[in-house]
């Protein structure tokens, strides 16, 4: 009996055996107005779900440009529960756009990257302008006119750094979102586009559009006849990494399950059907990775803006 009691006392010590991760449903919020990246993160979440047992569900939080539906995420409890699924400028460009973004690489623990947003500018198919020197060379000749997707957008500062590297001036017009300067490309309203490349992929298959450049480390897939600016003699890389992120302190257990159901996935028939359909090329990158990236590009984006001398608003 005296055995037993011992036994009950060591055990109640011990409190309630710890459940394993998850137990629960997983909420993956994503900071941005519906779109392929929610097509993504359902394919992906069908195979997360086999894996972990939980199901993934997305929510929309957008607002911001990402910084709502991120601030979000930064907030909930370090526990694995809620994730935040988003290109890298909601946080490591909008935190020095914005007083009170109250986020910043600090808040986060990277979970995988996902896939790339691969940057372009494009050009009416009949533009008399060919390739990115060809650009260059009308924007000596006369001011030429520009659309993003926003102010101090990553496509917007692909063009800064076209500029910076061969000493033109070009007039930006920021929009807010893809398809309205897309849109005055194509209506002659605008000289070219600064976009990612699925926002015109459609349009230059159907020979309405033509991208002169893409500003990643190497050709679009989808796109091979497309060279790189570096290709072209203009050194100007603008990388656009997307990313699973969890509230900082989410424990390291945690990750590494969250980390391979992601790996697994991303090697998947139909999740890489999604991306190659949306023109977003899969890019796993491991959560130590992400976390090392996010830190070095919000540095980076500091100097970049306080060289364009941009004030938080």
């Amino acid at each position: 009996m005296r055995s037993l009691l011992v036994l009950s006392l060591l055990l109640a010590s011990l409190g309630p055996a710890r459940a394993e991760y998850p137990e629960r449903p997983i909420t993956m919020v994503m900071p941005y107005s519906p779109g392929a990246a929610d097509v993504l993160i359902r394919a992906m979440g069908e195979h997360i779900q086999a894996m972990l047992g939980q199901p993934l569900v997305p929510a929309t939080r957008d607002g911001a440009s990402g910084v709502v539906g991120m601030r979000a995420v930064a907030g909930s409890a370090p526990d694995g529960y809620t994730l935040g699924h988003t290109p890298m400028t909601a946080i490591v460009v909008q935190p020095h756009l914005l007083r009170d973004a109250g986020i910043g690489p600090d808040s986060f623990e990277g979970v995988c990257g996902t896939n790339e947003n691969v940057i372009t500018v494009a050009v009416r198919a009949d533009s008399p302008v060919r390739d990115l020197p060809g650009l260059v060379e009308a924007a000596r000749r006369r001011p030429l006119t520009f659309g993003s997707p926003g102010p101090n957008s990553l496509p917007q500062l692909a063009v800064w750094r076209v500029q910076r590297a061969t000493g033109v001036e070009m007039n930006h017009v920021p929009y807010r979102g893809e398809a309205p300067h897309v849109n005055d490309t194509l209506a002659g309203r605008l000289d070219f586009s600064a976009a990612i490349v699925s926002s015109v992929a459609e349009l230059v298959k159907a020979g309405r559009m033509r991208m002169l450049a893409v500003f990643s480390e190497n050709r679009h897939p989808a796109f091979p006849d497309v060279p790189t600016a570096r290709e072209q003699g203009i050194d100007a890389l603008q990388f656009s990494q997307v990313g699973i992120y969890a509230p900082r302190g989410t424990p390291a257990p945690v990750l590494d399950r969250l980390e391979a159901a992601c790996r697994a996935a991303l090697d998947q028939p139909a999740v890489l059907r999604v991306l190659a359909n949306t023109a977003s090329p899969a890019r796993f990158l491991p959560r130590a990775a992400l976390t090392r990236m996010i830190r070095e590009e919000y540095a980076n984006y500091g100097r970049i803006l306080r060289a364009l001398g941009v004030e938080p608003q």
